[in-house]
């Protein structure tokens, strides 16, 4: 919930004084020095809260007055017996008697539409408009007798944007002018005040980038998640009026996070109907980026200055860490509490003693398993226990794959160091084809390469990306490009013909949008800042534009007879028992190397079930059954001298 703070009320207590004197027609109103509880009435340097809320809500003398004449009755019972005189049988407040005490009445008072029931200062009981007991508003009399409180009714939605304990580096200038833009869109009057969108880096920043608006224009910065929104629209619309209310009283401006949102339309229609200072953040990919409003692009960190927030945050840990900073920075683009809360564990690490492994290997462990966390949600992640040994391959494809790791691992050094970054338009990613027929060893070579490079590999399911919704499938696409490139993983787009075809003659609508969507692939595999392999068996289905944005494309050819040989070697692990079995005799077998992992599979397990070692019988029995699934004939020239 909001922690209100402590402030003290210094006139409310004089103005009561001459309410009660105009109630009951007296010049000598008492002073009331029980209800004061010790607030001094004169006390200066606070701000007077009966004219303040005048100000706010725009209250006409007599709607101030009414107001103060049900405070006066919430605080001490002599004004309920003034009530009672005046009109018997009730003794509370109403419009009618405030229409016979005070002066200047107006009807208009009793409209749902005037500040005081719109802005539900006071309550009125159901009844007779004019003879119905008017009570004043919980929240509104706490705030004129100085006590911290807030409405309860925002005490699970409304939250306080605590300053982040990361964020206390030197401000970014590029931040600053941001900030003072936005501060001073606030100023402009409400009826021209559109809404401000806060976008690009990442939450933290945009968070870093309102907390300092707030801090410019004098609002204390508090944050609602759009999720929380009621479903109801007569809810939605009280909310916006208590929401409204409370950030006037502070004052605060409201931060709407809009990462989990779903129903577009009900939130813009919220916002609408809510005059208040806010901003919302918007997280690329999402469906509110279809929101209207000024947009405030947040840039990210760049590379120099997540070095220098890495190396300030390490402390005396950094010299162990250096060695391995450039390659950090490069593959984990982490935002400042990301990085904060690595080093502060690294710096635990350090403190606690030596623990096995150097600093900085623990460090790349560390933001591994801190950057995978966004893109859990978007795509498989694949743990493969291949090694190079495992790659049955000419030498030529398995160079090609050393390249790609060596390009992986020098990136910082070439682009940062050496100034190549500065020579591309484009991104400085990594983009592989591996092309070939099934079972060729292309996923495992991508699995290969991730554990090389120590890096998580993550496999797009093309279901949860495609979409018949006109834009929805670049939407997806451009969310898990961008939390990839966040997340220093690498992308596996298996079977990526389905995804990245060739664009066709347009002949209606269907094939304009789904060149569209070709187009913006080519688009954002030119700007990728990450390693993507994609994987296909038909290299020619591919668009062509394709083939210049790849870095690298490795071509997987069907094994031949020795290179069966070799992969047969490896398909039994060391622990299995065998019998007399012939790798030769078995690469007879004309099929790929994942035919040859399922045969070799299925006859470890007939093997198991009869009890004995693995023989060639079994294979054979296997193999007619792999065979059979593929529908395709075991020769005779395949299983000859077997028997």
């Amino acid at each position: 919930m909001i922690v209100a703070s402590e402030r003290e009320a210094t006139s409310l207590w004089d103005h009561l004084e001459e309410i009660y004197a105009r109630l009951t027609k007296s010049e000598d109103a008492p002073p009331f020095s029980d209800a004061r509880n010790g607030t001094s009435a004169s006390a200066s340097g606070h701000r007077d809260p009966v004219e303040h809320l005048r100000e706010l809500f725009s209250l006409s003398d007599f709607e101030r007055d009414v107001l103060l004449l049900c405070a006066g009755a919430a605080v001490d019972r002599r004004f309920c017996e003034a009530c009672e005189v005046v009109q018997p049988q009730c003794p509370y407040p109403t419009f009618g008697l405030a229409m016979h005490v005070f002066e200047r009445p107006h009807w208009s008072v009793v409209s749902r539409l005037r500040p005081l029931r719109y802005w539900r200062l006071v309550d009125l009981a159901p009844g007779p408009l004019l003879q119905s007991p008017l009570s004043i508003d919980e929240r509104i009399l706490q705030y004129l007798l100085g006590v911290p409180a807030t409405d309860e009714r925002l005490d699970h939605i409304v939250h306080p944007l605590a300053a982040d304990g990361f964020l206390d580096d030197p401000p970014r200038p590029e931040l600053e002018e941001l900030a003072d833009r936005g501060a001073t869109h606030w100023t402009t009057p409400s009826s021209a005040r559109r809404r401000l969108l806060l976008t690009g880096g990442r939450f933290a920043e945009r968070a870093e980038l309102f907390r300092a608006m707030c801090e410019r224009a004098g609002y204390h910065p508090w944050a609602l998640d759009a999720n929380d929104l009621p479903e109801s629209p007569a809810d939605r619309d009280r909310l916006a009026r208590v929401v409204a209310r409370e950030t006037a009283l502070w004052p605060a401006a409201l931060l709407v996070r809009t990462g989990r949102l779903q129903d577009v339309p009900s939130l813009e229609s919220w916002l609408d109907g809510l005059d208040a200072p806010l901003a919302m953040e918007v997280e690329a990919g999402t469906s509110a980026e279809r929101l209207d409003g000024i947009r405030l692009a947040v840039p990210g960190l760049t590379a120099p200055q997540r070095k220098s927030i890495w190396r300030s945050r390490l402390g005396d840990a950094a010299p162990e860490v250096d060695p391995e900073l450039d390659a950090i920075v490069e593959a984990f683009p982490l935002d400042a509490r990301e990085i904060g809360e690595t080093a502060d564990a690294l710096r635990e690490m350090a403190s606690a003693g030596p623990s096995g492994s150097p600093l900085g290997s623990s460090a790349w462990r560390l933001c591994r398993q801190t950057a995978r966390r966004s893109l859990d949600d978007l795509a498989t992640r694949v743990d493969g226990a291949a090694a190079w040994d495992d790659l049955v391959l000419p030498p030529a494809q398995a160079a090609v794959l050393r390249q790609i790791v060596a390009h992986a691992r020098r990136s910082a050094v070439v682009h940062g160091r050496w100034g190549f970054d500065g020579r591309h338009a484009g991104g400085t990613g990594l983009s592989a084809l591996f092309s070939g027929p099934s079972g060729t060893g292309k996923t495992m070579a991508a699995g290969v390469l991730a554990r090389q490079l120590d890096r998580d590999l993550y496999q797009i399911d093309l279901a949860t990306v495609t979409s018949k919704y006109i834009g929805e499938t670049e939407k997806h696409l451009r969310r898990i490009f961008d939390i990839a490139e966040r997340s220093g993983a690498v992308l596996l787009f298996d079977e990526a013909d389905a995804l990245f075809g060739k664009r066709s003659q347009v002949r209606d609508s269907h094939d304009r949008y789904a060149n569209l969507e070709v187009s913006y692939l080519l688009q954002r595999m030119e700007s990728y800042r990450g390693i993507a392999i994609l994987t296909t068996n038909m290299q020619n289905a591919l668009d062509p534009a394709f083939q210049r944005r790849l870095r690298f494309v490795v071509q997987f050819p069907f094994p031949d007879p020795p290179s069966r040989e070799r992969i047969w070697r490896k398909a039994f692990p060391s622990l299995a028992p065998t019998s007399a079995l012939d790798p030769v005799r078995l690469a007879q077998l004309n099929v790929t190397g994942g035919v040859i992992r399922n045969v070799a599979l299925l006859s470890a397990f007939l093997a198991a079930d009869d009890g004995e070692s693995i023989e060639m019988r079994h294979v054979l029995e296997a193999a007619r059954t792999e065979y059979a699934k593929l529908d395709k004939p075991l020769t005779a020239a395949e299983t000859r001298g077997w028997e």
